[in-house]
């Protein structure tokens, strides 16, 4: 399935009603060449930008181009790519925004869907699969999450091509037609398995000759509270990349105990690259990447802090873990830069 949607210029579908003063839209001027001029990561614009995306993928084309509209990126296209096969555990959506520029795109994949036991179902399918990705000494290949990886490779080919044409200054628009520049910045996000997606996108992107040339374009993968992707000796291959190393960036909300799953009971599993962790109203650099829940009776306490979180009473009980901290809102606000107005121009 393609849905394609173009936002204008025109704010006034952003504006509040009876407001005394209508917030000043775009949140960032110039967002395009400023998403393609950072050649350094983490970075604070890029962080936000990707974290509202992977935020509103859980909606349609239509509200994440008019999200990314009001943040800077106004005449983007949006292209949503989905396919899902329910019997095998596929509940695979990808959104490519394109600037109007053409300078730069955004894959944003979306996460679990919080009232789709499928997608559940596609968590939890923990069975490894053997992948062959190009690393040296890869032997036979890689255990992988094989929920995962199957959502991501059911819509890689639609992704890629759609990439491809940005890449000759083609439009992704249904109309086509073309756009002022070619592809130079590519950026790939998402939330939750969204955003395992996007890791394992990245990875495929980097490690395969045939897609040199968008691994080139390819910027930094922006990931928020992402579960673990694949077997220990997968992430040391992972963190030996020259690109993977550092710019897999992950970020980890407080107690969110998604970026500990799957549990030790699954089997090993380990994470790579660079994360940020926020504590005490900041986000700190991780000493160490975060590891393996083992103990899966903490994992009930994990769901009764986000109903804790709805009563007064029980708001400052010191939980281990929170399925309450994972939620991509909480991601949203806190990587948004202290000096910039939020996507409702609050």
């Amino acid at each position: 399935m393609f849905v394609n949607r173009t936002i204008g210029p025109a704010f006034a579908d952003l504006r509040p009603m009876k407001a005394a003063v209508a917030p000043a839209f775009p949140v960032y001027k110039d967002l395009a060449d400023r998403l393609a001029a950072v050649t350094s990561h983490p970075d604070e614009l890029p962080a936000h930008v990707m974290a509202v995306c992977s935020g509103y993928a859980y909606s349609d084309a239509e509200t994440l181009c008019m999200m990314v509209t009001r943040l800077g990126l106004e005449r983007s296209q949006c292209l949503q790519v989905d396919l899902a096969v329910d019997a095998m555990f596929i509940r695979s959506t990808a959104f490519v925004v394109q600037s109007a520029c053409g300078k730069v795109a955004v894959v944003a994949y979306r996460g679990t869907e919080p009232a789709r036991f499928i997608s559940w179902l596609t968590d939890a399918d923990v069975n490894p699969e053997k992948v062959r990705f190009r690393f040296p000494d890869a032997g036979h290949g890689f255990e992988v999450h094989g929920g995962f990886y199957r959502n991501v490779r059911a819509t890689k080919v639609e992704v890629v091509a759609t990439l491809e044409r940005a890449l000759r200054g083609e439009s992704i628009g249904v109309g086509g037609g073309s756009v002022p520049n070619p592809l130079q910045a590519l950026y790939l996000t998402g939330h939750s398995l969204g955003g395992a997606m996007a890791a394992l996108m990245g990875v495929m992107l980097v490690t395969d000759p045939a897609y040199a040339p968008l691994a080139d374009k390819l910027r930094a993968v922006y990931t928020y509270g992402q579960p673990m992707l694949g077997e220990p000796r997968f992430a040391r291959a992972c963190a030996g990349h020259p690109f993977l190393c550092k710019n897999v960036v992950r970020y980890v909300y407080q107690r969110d105990v998604v970026p500990e799953l799957p549990p030790t009971a699954s089997g090993d599993f380990a994470h790579f690259g660079p994360e940020l962790r926020f504590e005490d109203g900041s986000w700190k650099r991780s000493a160490r990447p975060t590891r393996q829940i083992n103990n899966l009776l903490e994992l009930p306490g994990a769901a009764a802090a986000f109903i804790a979180h709805q009563l007064r009473w029980f708001r400052k009980l010191p939980f281990q873990h929170s399925i309450y901290d994972h939620m991509p809102n909480h991601y949203v606000s806190a990587l948004k830069p202290p000096h910039v107005q939020s996507e409702f121009g609050d």
